[in-house]
């Protein structure tokens, strides 16, 4: 079951208290219910299905038995972005969200009660670009521009202005974002020169690029090598209440990941089947190649850099240190404005379990798939 939930960016600001009394706090679960079907609620920070972490953490998880295998059974709503995601986990509409760790510190910062307990996107997966005859070729050239984001709500936002911030621009002052999508629209916008330049995520321009369309990208500062994107947020009370099902959760979601970066087009077909809107009307025949390739830029932003599946392990993990420089990178950015208390956002403690499973047999399995 799919529904949609749009909410502004102002919404994050709800505090703690708020929270708690408009859901009464998080529903009760049974600690030894592994044994028996439980229902997450799976928040996707977007508003539009695509070739991303939905196919490769959820639908994958779906149409291979993963879920099944844990007892359980996951239900999806989209939100506008990562800021309506972490919203979604705070006032209980979800139980959890693949969200922007952005979201999740300035979400911390104002007493909402979510917690961090599991890495996914660990390789920088966001991008300035601009048109090939454009005469901006790096930050600096961005003064007095207008960079095009996904939307304020989005982790793109952030990141152009610590991108400007980085080649000694004020992002207040000296740059104009503005919300241009995905997709075609932030295509339009940029080649119609509503905006000098776009900031989106690998995968997106990806996409653009197999439809014959050309970029420069603008290089990105050391600062961003280490900085966490999407990560797996809860609400603190939740955690307590559905510890269980969150770690099986997460487990189905690691299996999933690996079978995707083993057999990405298994894994895109797995995503028609659980969303066919990917589609878009069309056969899936006519669109798997293009599609896997999408998936497979994605997949690479959210497995180690180096190595083959085989030697992938730690999954979920996030050190002190990918923390402290993500918090840097999010006040130098204007998301958050002191220092996080890393133990409080960030639980690891469902990881080691969530990790007990066979890589070689998930391995076996995605070879084994049909493509």
């Amino acid at each position: 079951m799919k529904h949609s939930l749009r909410l502004g960016a102002a919404a994050v600001t709800l505090s703690a208290m708020t929270v708690l009394t408009a859901c009464g706090g998080g529903a009760s679960s049974d600690s030894g219910a592994a044994n028996k079907t439980s229902t997450l609620q799976l928040a996707i920070a977007s508003a539009v299905i695509g070739p991303k972490e939905e196919v490769a953490t959820y639908s994958v998880a779906e149409k291979q038995g993963f879920l099944a295998e844990e007892n359980l059974k996951v239900k999806t709503i989209n939100t506008d972005g990562s800021v309506a995601a972490i919203q979604a986990v705070a006032s209980g509409s979800a139980d959890i969200s693949p969200a922007d760790a952005s979201a999740i510190l300035a979400a911390r910062e104002k007493g909402v009660p979510v917690v961090a307990i599991g890495g996914l996107v660990q390789n920088w997966p966001w991008r300035i670009a601009t048109l090939p005859d454009s005469k901006v070729k790096s930050a600096q050239d961005l003064k007095g521009k207008k960079i095009g984001v996904i939307s304020l709500a989005s982790g793109s936002a952030p990141y152009a202005r610590a991108f400007v911030e980085d080649g000694g621009l004020d992002a207040e002052k000296d740059v104009d974002l503005l919300p241009v999508g995905v997709g075609s629209q932030a295509l339009s916008a940029l080649e119609s020169g509503k905006v000098d330049a776009l900031a989106l995520y690998t995968q997106a321009y990806t996409t653009l690029e197999l439809g014959g369309k050309e970029f420069n990208y603008l290089e990105n500062g050391e600062r961003f090598n280490g900085i966490r994107s999407l990560t797996y947020a809860v609400r603190q009370d939740t955690l307590k209440s559905k510890k269980d099902e969150l770690t099986r959760f997460l487990r189905a979601s690691y299996k999933s990941m690996l079978f995707s970066a083993v057999n990405p087009e298994a894994a895109m077909r797995d995503g028609y089947s659980v969303f066919p809107a990917i589609l878009s009307g069309k056969q899936a025949d006519d669109r798997i190649k293009n599609d896997t390739v999408i998936l497979q830029a994605w997949v690479k932003t959210a497995v180690p850099a180096e190595g083959r599946p085989e030697s992938f392990k730690d999954w979920g993990a996030i050190s002190d240190e990918a923390w402290t420089k993500t918090a840097d990178y999010m006040k130098a950015s204007g998301t958050i404005t002191k220092d996080p208390d890393i133990k409080a956002l960030w639980d690891d403690s469902l990881l080691k379990d969530a990790n007990d499973f066979d890589a070689a047999a998930v391995i076996s399995k995605a070879k084994s798939a049909t493509k």
